[in-house]
């Protein structure tokens, strides 16, 4: 291959990485740059990544689990630049939401409906829409809800359910919040879970976490 033809392909996957704005699998990558071959597409993304990294550029691309790739902002520039994200990704009452049903995954969506109530239909709805959780009919013709791997990049957690499970455990308990099991919390918790569900606490406090 020669330079040219390399350059272009980094060019096209950065591009990718760029628009995104979320982790984007192999196999799309290796359409963007027109390979078929994984070692191919496995190169490129390691040699993008070393050159933002041999710049100690704002940016950084990594490979995550799942065979995935993102291009997001570096770590250490988040505090800086806090003051011009943009608006959460969701409000209040759909971050609880998902909150009960990233503990309580694989859930029931009437279970979740009977504990958090009515209104979080359309809660499900657009967190469904944007990638978040996904919804399937059991043998039952139950859906049952778990989150998806975008929800844990998003939010900093592990892919594995279990793992997440925990690491929610720990933030409730740092922010003395000892009750999940029915959608409610106990009232001397119910600030601090407002403010650890604003949209930007939750991760900053995973961030906190060994």
């Amino acid at each position: 291959m020669s330079d040219q033809q390399n350059n272009k392909r980094l060019a096209m996957l950065e591009a990718a990485l760029y628009a995104a704005g979320r982790p984007v699998d192999m196999e799309s990558m290796k359409v963007v740059v027109r390979t078929k071959s994984d070692k191919v597409i496995a190169r490129l993304i390691r040699e993008l990544s070393l050159r933002y990294d041999a710049r100690r550029s704002a940016l950084e691309v990594k490979v995550l689990p799942g065979n995935r790739a993102v291009m997001r902002l570096n770590q250490r520039y988040d505090q800086s630049v806090k003051r011009f994200t943009t608006k959460p990704l969701l409000t209040m009452g759909p971050l609880k939401t998902l909150s009960y049903v990233a503990y309580h995954q694989p859930v029931l969506q009437s279970q979740v409906v009977v504990d958090r109530g009515n209104h979080v239909y359309a809660h499900l709805k657009r967190m469904e829409d944007m990638g978040l959780i996904t919804r399937e009919r059991n043998e039952n013709r139950a859906y049952v809800i778990e989150t998806t791997p975008f929800f844990a990049d998003y939010f900093g957690f592990g892919t594995d359910p279990s793992n997440t499970r925990i690491q929610l455990r720990r933030i409730f308990n740092q922010i003395k919040i000892h009750r999940l099991d029915n959608g409610e919390e106990e009232s001397a918790g119910k600030k601090a879970l407002d403010l650890v569900f604003d949209g930007s606490t939750l991760v900053e406090s995973m961030d906190k976490l060994p």
